[in-house]
């Protein structure tokens, strides 16, 4: 007989390990950092300028940030570049060409 609960306890054991799942780690996505000086505004501005006059529309934020293939920080960026010069205007939300 106690052959028997010795058989029962290994293959309780066994059914344990076996019904454990395996815990999946999850990371923190890092963000990568936008350089802010004049040559790096510089060309954001000039990739928004470039989209904005493929479109020849007014533009959100995001629409520039898809059609430059940049993020919404650098286009919000190249964009205080392009107000400060007077090249962009807003138009009921939106950027446009001056």
């Amino acid at each position: 007989m106690a052959e028997k609960k010795a058989t029962k306890a290994a293959t309780t054991t066994k059914k344990a390990a076996a019904e454990k799942k395996e815990t999946v780690k999850k990371t923190a996505t890092k963000k990568a950092a936008i350089v802010v000086n004049a040559e790096n505004a510089g060309f954001k501005a000039g990739d928004v300028y470039n989209a904005l006059a493929a479109a020849n529309t007014a533009l959100s934020v995001a629409e520039i940030a898809k059609a430059a293939k940049i993020s919404n920080e650098e286009v919000i960026l190249g964009a205080g570049w392009l107000l400060k010069e007077g090249k962009i205007k807003d138009a009921e939300g939106k950027i446009v060409l001056a």
